[in-house]
């Protein structure tokens, strides 16, 4: 089973992510030990005192405010033996709990205009360390002005500030889970394209470059090394495309001068050596025709049901000396537009193809746009018939064929825009059927 190419979505959101974290919680920590290390140094009281504060106190009849001891300041007042908090509400009524240092005494009444402080002495035990905060108690706001429990502030910053850390980073994840794709997308917009350039570049379509224009520079490269080895396929390919027309040209007339000696002889043995140098002439002109492919098409209407009876009495000579009937049925015949020289050859090749391997009437019947060659002979298995396109493939061993006919023809048609198909003829045989767009 394939593996599924990899994604850039994952590299790109996920690694970043992991060092943005990395990054940030270095940086916090770093920058708060810094700080820390600024500050004059010293224990804080924990301020979660006062929400225990704030549920203890109580509102009198009298509206005055008192201290009720729940478990939650038992607690707090066994962990502290110096607990000491004074709570002022915002009409001016206060309460207070234990020993209140006398430096503090003079806030008594003024509390309530103070929402947030953190106060600490100089020097241990750090009596004089406390907290204001305002609470929202059972009996309405309070301002509470507490001293308990005292922390040292480093340990707690640092996880604090770490803390921090977290949303801040769910949010940069956020973003580039959306970002990213876009980014992604948007970036390489010209891959999308050069994709799309190279689903256009075929055989039939060579000298054609993907464009570098629009790709970033990391993957310029890439589209150098493939445009440089469509280059040299190109180069390869005209090489080899001058050295077929080349050899044909250069067989052409010794197989002629071949030819007039063989038909020329006295020997009856030379004389049957005409049709091997018939399959060497033919041989040569579907090597011309092959390099023919590769030129400019001139491409006209084609009345196809008279292009095929021309073609039906060029062979009629040939059928007749073989032994061989030809017959031609046009049935509605439409108008076909292509290279003349290049459908004649197919129409000629198919036949000859009947003639070689059919049986002893060949029926080239014309329908629309398409033709079909008929012949009454072996037939062609059905898993064979794919094979049969391939060049140089041969149904049978002791084939006088060449191994070109089916391939050029399909290669003919193809370029039309056509398409080839074999099927077994209804009393035994072959039929070849070719369909040309319609107009």
């Amino acid at each position: 089973m394939s593996r599924k190419p990899p994604s850039l979505k994952r590299p790109l959101i996920l690694q970043p992510l992991i060092f943005q974290l990395a990054t940030l919680l270095i940086a916090c920590t770093f920058f708060m030990g810094l700080a820390l290390r600024m500050d004059s140094g010293g224990l804080y009281t924990d301020d979660s005192i006062t929400p225990v504060i704030a549920r203890a106190i109580i509102r009198q009849d009298d509206g005055h405010l008192a201290v009720r001891m729940t478990p939650e300041l038992a607690k707090l007042h066994a962990e502290s033996r110096d607990l000491w908090f004074m709570a002022e509400d915002d009409d001016g009524r206060n309460v207070q709990f234990g020993s209140i240092p006398l430096p503090y005494e003079s806030l008594k009444g003024r509390l309530r205009g103070i929402s947030y402080a953190q106060l600490r002495d100089r020097a241990p035990p750090y009596h004089l360390s406390a907290v204001i905060r305002r609470e929202i108690a059972p009996t309405g706001p309070l301002t509470i002005l507490g001293h308990g429990k005292l922390n040292e502030v480093g340990l707690v910053v640092l996880m604090a500030s770490n803390i921090i850390v977290i949303p801040i980073f769910l949010a940069l994840a956020l973003i580039s889970m959306i970002v990213t794709p876009w980014i992604v997308r948007r970036s390489l917009a010209g891959v999308s394209r050069i994709a799309k350039e190279a689903e256009q570049i075929d055989v039939n379509r060579r000298g054609r470059r993907l464009s570098e224009e629009h790709v970033p520079s990391e993957i310029a490269p890439l589209v150098r090394a493939v445009n440089d080895a469509l280059r040299r396929l190109d180069e390869g390919y005209e090489q080899q495309r001058r050295f077929i027309a080349s050899a044909a040209h250069e067989l052409r007339t010794p197989i002629a001068i071949l030819r007039v000696k063989v038909d020329a002889a006295d020997e009856a043995a030379t004389r049957q050596l005409g049709g091997d140098v018939e399959r060497l002439a033919n041989l040569a002109e579907q090597l011309l025709d092959l390099q023919r492919l590769d030129s400019d098409r001139n491409d006209e209407e084609i009345d196809l049901a008279a292009l095929v009876r021309r073609v039906a009495g060029d062979l009629a000579p040939l059928l007749i000396a073989s032994d061989r009937t030809i017959e031609v049925v046009a049935v509605a015949a439409g108008p076909v537009r292509g290279d003349v020289g290049a459908i004649e050859r197919v129409i000629t090749n198919l036949v000859q193809n009947a003639i070689e391997h059919g049986g002893r009437h060949v029926t080239v019947r014309v329908i629309g746009s398409g033709f079909e060659v008929e012949d009454d002979g072996p037939g062609i298995p059905p898993e064979e018939r794919e094979r049969v396109f391939e060049p140089f493939h041969r149904l049978r061993p002791r084939s006088t064929g060449t191994g070109l006919g089916l391939n050029l023809a399909q290669q003919v048609v193809e370029r039309h825009g056509g398409r080839v198909s074999i099927l077994a003829a209804p009393g035994g045989g072959t039929i070849v059927r070719v369909e040309f767009p319609s107009r």
